[in-house]
């Protein structure tokens, strides 16, 4: 039987070796979850032997993996704001950047100040991070999460389940907030498709081989989702925030569609890179 260390030398240079520059570390976060241990636990038992079975197990996701699939979707998993969350291929893999739409949220909750059962809209949920990570953080919220996509609304539900706030995330298939009476909500997040088509070439095969398009790409450029929440949000009572997640250069288009729909740009926060990525609008 091989050992773990001798499966790790077999993967981590192949991992190195994939044109999307596959982490090394890899390897271990594969070979735990098909052993059901740890990366620190992988490391620290790399003399034990692995049986035949568990070893094709973590040769057929290495393989995977090496064709480009997600090590998320491989595991089924994925962390945010310390929770896991459950992710599969009908939804995006949550990134480190989105985080900052919780803290902005978060900060206009303190600012606001929310009343004690606020209502919060969460428009394009996906794995529903957002919905349930409020829910989470703001034990008194109520919240409404929308999107397009059946399968986004179906692991959605199964993470607002697993963590014990389905009770208070009532979840609509939706197009952005269509057909919802805006002036009920105390507090609007949203992390829109907004990656304009053009830039699809010199993507990861990750992301546009795997990822849903629905959730990446817009049907217009790539600030039209974004343009027309902004007018939707026209509706929101004056005061109430929106917290946003745009794309790399659109701040100036941001500012230009907040004008037009009677919003204005309380704050910017920059993402891990320097980029623009959170903007906090306010209904005038």
């Amino acid at each position: 039987m091989p050992t773990l260390r001798q499966l790790l030398a077999e993967a981590r240079p192949l991992l190195a070796a994939t044109p999307f520059g596959a982490p090394r570390r890899e390897a271990a976060l594969l070979l735990g979850h098909v052993l059901g241990l740890s990366e620190a636990q992988v490391l620290a038992r790399e003399e034990g032997a692995v049986t035949p079975e568990a070893a094709e197990r973590f040769r057929a996701l290495l393989a995977r993996r090496l064709a480009g699939e997600p090590v998320a979707y491989l595991k089924g998993e994925r962390e945010f704001w310390g929770r896991p969350f459950h992710v599969d291929p009908r939804v995006l893999i949550p990134r480190p950047e989105t985080e900052h739409l919780i803290e902005v949220a978060l900060e206009a909750a303190l600012a606001g100040p929310l009343p004690p059962a606020p209502l919060i809209l969460d428009v394009g949920t996906g794995s529903g991070i957002l919905a349930v990570t409020l829910a989470l953080e703001i034990p008194g919220a109520r919240l409404v999460a929308t999107d397009l996509s059946p399968g986004a609304l179906a692991v959605a539900r199964g993470n607002a389940r697993r963590h014990g706030v389905l009770g208070r995330v009532h979840l609509a298939g939706l197009d952005l907030t269509a057909g919802l009476d805006l002036s009920r909500f105390d507090l609007v997040v949203s992390n829109p498709p907004y990656v304009d088509r053009s830039e699809a070439a010199a993507m990861s095969p990750e992301v546009c081989d795997y990822e849903p398009h629905l959730a990446l790409f817009p049907l217009g450029a790539g600030d039209s989702v974004l343009a027309r929440l902004f007018a939707q949000c026209s509706q929101l009572r004056p005061g109430v925030s929106l917290a946003v997640e745009i794309g790399r250069g659109q701040l100036d288009a941001v500012r230009r569609h907040a004008a037009a729909a009677g919003l204005e740009v309380t704050g910017v926060r920059e993402d891990y890179s320097g980029i623009p990525r959170t903007v906090l609008l306010r209904r005038r």
